[in-house]
């Protein structure tokens, strides 16, 4: 146990790498798809498609871990192997849902460094978002609209340092818990991933709505 809470700092870091690390084009992409597919829908509307597959993308996805250790003999040992990518998936399913909320407000955050901020800041929830708020001197919510350019990189660098390590005090002892709770065998382990999935998730919905404000009355003709 001590050795895979020691070590999970590092997979969730290596995890929110891979996650920012998404193009911008199939972020593009997955949004006018689903534009297509509803081509009366407005921004409100493609934004609660967004929230719903995401929710469902990681509810699924820690339902799956947790079921694994019922499997006879080889469940805990499959499900810690899963745990990893697991985690890996929850940050991509994130990254690619904050960033195309952002699209879909006309907003495109290019730059790595910028990515990080997003992410880190939604996925600690209301405490993320208000450090944010309160390092760029911007008392008001909705500062998803500075991130592609109007923030100094040299804010966003400290602004990340600060981020990082709250990650790995406050998320990191979170999902060391989850993930020994996916261990439970009887089924209980799946439910025990989805609920807790189902919460992370909920809290990233929850602070996108904070970052981004309400959505545009149209889509925009051009991002920023």
């Amino acid at each position: 146990m001590g050795d895979q809470q020691m070590a999970l700092p590092a997979v969730l870091q290596r995890a929110l790498e891979k996650a920012i690390g998404i193009q911008q084009a199939p972020v593009a992409a997955y949004v006018a798809r689903l534009r297509r597919a509803r081509p009366d829908a407005t921004p409100d509307e493609i934004i609660t498609v967004l929230e719903k597959q995401y929710l469902a993308a990681v509810t699924g996805a820690g339902a799956a871990v947790g079921g694994a250790a019922a499997a006879p003999a080889v469940g805990t040992v499959l499900a810690l192997a899963l745990s990893g990518g697991e985690l890996a998936l929850f940050f991509e399913a994130t990254a690619l849902f904050a960033l195309a909320v952002a699209e879909v407000h006309g907003i495109r955050v290019a730059e790595i460094e910028r990515r990080e901020t997003l992410v880190l800041a939604i996925v600690l929830g209301d405490s993320g978002a208000l450090l944010v708020e309160k390092m760029v001197g911007r008392r008001s919510q909705h500062w998803g609209e500075l991130l592609p350019d109007a923030i100094p990189l040299s804010s966003i660098t400290a602004i990340n340092k600060t981020l990082g390590r709250w990650f790995v005090r406050k998320y990191a002892p979170k999902q060391g818990f989850l993930a020994l709770g996916r261990l439970a065998p009887f089924g209980i382990g799946a439910a025990i991933g989805a609920v807790g999935n189902r919460g992370f998730g909920r809290t990233v919905v929850n602070t996108s709505q904070r970052v981004f404000g309400p959505p545009p009355t149209s889509f925009p003709d051009s991002v920023r």
